[in-house]
């Protein structure tokens, strides 16, 4: 029987894990709980990848107290060795009597593993508990592992009326400093960003993650990386002195034919990762593409783009959640759109679900999924 002091435990391990958001890449968040009765005598996350797991934390510092305890894990224990030993062996050397998994591993080749190893210990195994919760703390992990493709959020910054930019290109700023801080926040978030070569040419960013403008991130691990800067460049036309080189940490996907270019060579001698994909008349072929970054292990990428490869995206629906910064301004009609979609009747239109809404300082932000 689940009691409510279960679903109390298994809510902090959860409150826990997302203290990971901006440091596990590419690992999972996960938070762990160990208990007696009522009272927590141990409790932790995962951190950093190649640092202990949540489980190892916890039982650090729960002791000999966890002998004869109960367990709360967002994500089913590892039962393999990598990095770290196995978090099986680990809750099963240190005695507990109980361990409720929320999530099983998605990984078809380690699924269920560890939980087995844990009941043939003896140990009473619950599944399941506050699993939708806890599966939202990884949702790129989870699809990686059972799709081979990365959770895709296109993040957008538009007008009233519907415009990223005016017809020049000049587009700084049309959202406010608190809009501008939270996307650095959900830059933090991904395992890379991604662009086309057209907003490298014509705006010069850096798609980096810039500490000093994300602002206060509460008990979060600090972040400690960048993520993958990624642009679709089919002729490799990224200059070198471009922002976005800056720091390494680049791939481009090309054209296959691009690939023994000049120019191509001479962004790898600058440390840029070239892959090779199919192309289309409209652009990069962005199936390929993810599957390409999900063999890369990205868990979750952030595109950035403008309405070109944005419209590839939602026309073949492969956005998973849009976030949209809405200004409250007005660019007029002659403005860039959001994204270049060929719909030509209300039969035809896109629908999207509201999945939230707030205000963030003079601007609205929606996060959408597609209906």
């Amino acid at each position: 029987m689940i009691l409510d002091r279960d679903r109390a435990m298994m809510a902090r391990a959860i409150q826990l894990a997302w203290r990971g958001r901006y440091s596990t890449h590419p690992n999972p968040r996960v938070g762990c709980v160990i208990a007696r009765g009522n009272r927590i005598v141990g409790e932790g996350w995962h951190e950093r990848a190649g640092e202990a797991h949540a489980e190892v934390r916890a039982l650090s510092r729960a002791g000999d107290q966890a002998r004869g305890a109960r367990a709360y894990i967002t994500l089913e224990p590892c039962s393999h060795y990598g990095r770290t030993p196995p978090c099986a062996k680990a809750l099963i050397d240190a005695g507990v009597s109980q361990v409720f998994a929320a999530v099983r591993d998605p990984n078809p080749s380690v699924s269920g593993r560890g939980l087995d190893m844990l009941r043939e210990a003896g140990i009473r195994v619950h599944e399941g508990l506050m699993e939708q919760e806890a599966a939202r703390l990884n949702p790129g992990f989870m699809k990686r592992m059972t799709t081979g493709r990365p959770w895709v959020r296109l993040k957008m910054a538009a007008s009233l009326d519907g415009r990223t930019a005016m017809a020049s290109g000049e587009s700084q700023w049309i959202t406010g400093p608190e809009a501008r801080r939270d996307v650095q926040r959900l830059r933090a978030l991904s395992d890379a960003v991604l662009t086309g070569v057209g907003t490298v040419l014509a705006d010069d960013p850096s798609l980096n993650v810039r500490r000093e403008e994300m602002g206060d991130i509460g008990d979060a691990t600090e972040p400690s990386r960048q993520p993958l800067r990624v642009i679709a460049d089919r002729d490799a036309r990224t200059p070198s002195v471009s922002r976005i080189l800056r720091g390494g940490n680049v791939q481009v996907f090309c054209a296959s034919s691009t690939l023994a270019t000049g120019p191509a060579q001479d962004l790898a001698a600058l440390g840029v990762s070239l892959t090779g994909v199919a192309w289309k008349d409209n652009g990069v072929d962005v199936a390929e593409l993810l599957d390409a970054l999900g063999e890369l292990g990205i868990n979750e990428v952030l595109v950035e783009a403008g309405p070109t490869l944005a419209g590839t995206f939602i026309g073949q629906n492969l956005v998973d959640e849009l976030w949209l910064y809405q200004a409250p301004v007005f660019l007029g009609s002659t403005g860039r759109p959001t994204a270049h979609l060929p719909i030509e009747t209300m039969a035809d239109k896109i629908q999207w679900t509201v999945l939230d809404r707030r205000q963030v300082g003079e601007d609205q932000r929606l996060i959408l999924a597609r209906r």
